[in-house]
């Protein structure tokens, strides 16, 4: 007879709780953003903007944008006023799909994430070569240079392996 006093006792605590407990406490949750999830643009964005319900703080590197072929854009230095973050970007890659991958650190400390997804109709602009004072691509003396150094180190195990043994 006690155990099932007790044990109503107990079942009628816990019922008490389930239904009496208040709603538990939500992070900030992004409202909008520029570019909106699945917009079509037809030339790139210079920014980004993302809009919170509530004030939010930055973690290092809290954006970045990358195509489905696995071009990165290039992230300036982001500004946050209360809910809004701004980053300024330099887009280059080709037309397609990009993702927009952000962190922003709650009122209550918790790191947030998210992503957005966008599409580019048309490239952005191409990042130039690099020339040299002569007008050669910095690439082409890149593999001058790896081929130099494959050259020595062949001669010198070539000439290593000449030696005469003790």
């Amino acid at each position: 007879m006690i155990h099932r006093r007790a044990f109503g006792a107990v079942l009628a605590a816990f019922t008490g709780l389930v239904v009496l407990a208040g709603p538990a406490s939500a992070h900030t949750e992004l409202e909008a953003s520029s570019p909106a999830e699945g917009a079509s643009l037809a030339t790139a964005p210079t920014q980004v903007e993302l809009t919170f319900g509530e004030p939010v703080t930055l973690p290092p590197d809290p954006v970045k944008v990358t195509g489905r072929d696995g071009t990165a854009w290039k992230i300036g230095a982001p500004a946050v006023a209360g809910g809004v973050v701004t980053v300024p970007v330099t887009s280059s890659g080709p037309a397609q799909a990009y993702t927009l991958t952000w962190q922003v650190v709650a009122k209550d400390g918790d790191n947030v994430t998210g992503t957005v997804h966008f599409t580019l109709t048309a490239p952005g602009p191409a990042a130039a070569p690099t020339l040299d004072s002569v007008g050669i691509p910095t690439w082409i003396w890149v593999l001058v240079s790896i081929a130099g150094l494959l050259a020595v180190i062949v001669v010198g195990l070539r000439r290593l392996r000449g030696l005469p043994k003790d």
